[in-house]
């Protein structure tokens, strides 16, 4: 699929922060061997990443605002309705052990609602996309479609589990043990903007996780819906920014894995 104006931009500017994050990816292998301070190394690229991608997409598109992770402050520009919403790198503890599992996410926001997301895995070289009304993509010619299982026995999900004393650990633990009875496996990657695409793919069935910041899932969420999956918040009634944590999945399985998140 032709993109437009806005997600080419998005594209080059991803392709160009992969680059630079790919090197640095094989360097921090090098220092897991050497022990040289790999998390310090890992903060830097993040912040390079970060740097590239504002160059590029401000320098494009000079007027809008930006919200990004690394630097966690929101840029308001010319124009107050629309903002670049970024993660460099998603998925830094994978970077920093040394396993491919990791994307940098780009999403384009537009009086509220997000229009344009991206989703670019370096490592393997694939990018996700979606417009708004334009369908979900990959690499450029693939079209994205959920996946059509109806039998939660036969879908694999994916959540992230919360670290380093978060306060969502137990309810995500008492999620697992009411849904993994059910179906044939969760897997915890690590990397939210990654399960949504992969959602997207039709590789998993379905996702939810909570504590999540909108960075971290903007443009993965857009993806989702236009390949076709439907989207919650865990809390019923609250925006899923606001709330946090989301609850996506194809139609078939959607209201089923909702209420097992729920406890309903």
């Amino acid at each position: 699929m032709q993109g437009s104006a806005n997600i080419n931009v998005m594209i080059k500017a991803a392709r160009k922060a992969g680059r630079s994050l790919v090197k640095d990816f094989r360097e921090v292998e090098n220092l897991q061997a050497t022990m040289k301070g790999p998390g310090d190394f890992v903060s830097r690229a993040d912040i390079a990443a970060e740097k590239i991608l504002k160059e590029e997409l401000l320098g494009a598109r000079p007027n809008y605002g930006w919200l990004a992770e690394e630097s966690g402050k929101e840029i308001e520009g010319a124009d107050p309705t629309r903002r670049w919403i970024v993660d460099p790198l998603d998925g830094t503890t994978n970077f920093l052990h040394g396993m491919p599992h990791w994307a940098i996410s780009i999403a384009l926001e537009h009086k509220g609602e997000i229009v344009a997301g991206v989703v670019f895995d370096p490592a393997k070289d694939e990018m996700f996309y979606a417009e708004k009304g334009a369908g979900a993509w990959l690499n450029n010619s693939q079209r994205l479609r959920v996946s059509g299982r109806n039998r939660m026995i036969e879908a694999v999900f994916a959540t992230g589990l919360p670290f380093g004393g978060r306060a969502d650990l137990p309810a995500t633990l008492q999620d697992l043990a009411r849904i993994l009875p059910q179906t044939a496996g969760v897997r915890r990657w690590g990397a939210a903007a990654l399960d949504l695409a992969y959602v997207a793919a039709g590789r998993y069935d379905g996702f939810w996780e909570r504590g999540l910041n909108s960075w971290d899932m903007a443009a993965g969420l857009l993806i989702v819906k236009e390949a076709g999956g439907l989207l919650a918040p865990v809390r019923e009634g609250r925006d899923i920014m606001d709330d946090r944590a989301v609850i996506c999945a194809n139609e078939p399985l959607f209201d089923q894995l909702v209420k097992l998140v729920r406890d309903e």
